[in-house]
C-alpha cells in the first residue's frame, strides 16, 4: 500500500504543478487557448470548445522537450 500512496501523492503534486503553470501562463498574456485552429461552437444554450491548435503546439513542444531529455541522458 505504501507504493500506491506515494504514487497518488506524486500524481497530485504533478497536477498541482501543471495547474500553477497554467495560471502563470494565463497572466503572461500568451494566447494559449485562443490560437488559430482552436474551434469554438456556440449554440443557443451550450458552448463547445476544442483547442486543436493549442493541443498541436503543446504536443510539438513536449515532444521536443522529451527528445532533448532522452538525448541528454545518453
Amino acid at each position: 500500500m505504501n507504493g500506491l500512496g506515494r504514487a497518488l501523492i506524486g500524481i497530485g503534486l504533478l497536477i498541482a504543478a501543471v495547474g500553477a503553470v497554467v495560471l502563470l501562463l494565463g497572466k503572461t498574456g500568451l494566447p494559449l487557448g485562443r490560437l488559430p485552429g482552436d474551434l469554438t461552437w456556440r449554440g443557443k444554450h451550450t458552448t463547445v470548445y476544442f483547442p486543436l491548435g493549442t493541443s498541436i503546439l503543446l504536443s510539438v513542444v513536449l515532444s521536443l522537450v522529451f527528445w532533448l531529455l532522452s538525448h541528454l541522458r545518453r
